[in-house]
């Protein structure tokens, strides 16, 4: 029975893993770190800067030029974004926890050039509005 509960937990463990990084060497998404993205986002005026944590997160502070699309509401409201598939897109949210799910959404609705802030504003040491 104990070698029942290492497989299940080893299962659910790979899952939760999979289901994080499922879009890794996915060539659409581009992994970057808080001081890559901030070049990024210097480096491309027209870049559409998702924050996909709680509305009151992103009051508390948010990269300047966000747009506010809570996870939990992605899927529904992504539609909104259509006109955006071929433009630069930097996905984050508070951690790198929310922002893999908000990212694999992205590719299912063929959005193309997307960034994926790994740690979130945990990393990013720049001024916030």
């Amino acid at each position: 029975m104990q070698n029942f509960y290492l497989i299940a937990a080893a299962i659910l463990i790979g899952y939760v893993i999979y289901k994080r990084f499922a879009f890794i060497g996915n060539k659409n998404v581009t992994n970057v770190s808080a001081e890559e993205a901030y070049k990024v986002i210097k480096e491309n005026k027209d870049i559409i800067i998702l924050d996909v944590r709680t509305p009151a997160e992103y009051k508390a502070g948010h990269i300047k030029g966000a747009k506010s699309l809570p996870v939990a509401n992605f899927a529904v409201e992504v539609s909104k974004f259509e006109s955006y598939k071929d433009r630069t897109i930097l996905v984050h949210c508070a951690s790198g926890g929310r922002s893999p799910a908000a990212v694999r959404i992205l590719l299912k609705n063929d959005f193309k050039n997307i960034y994926h802030m790994n740690r979130g504003l945990a990393g990013w040491n720049y001024e916030l509005k």
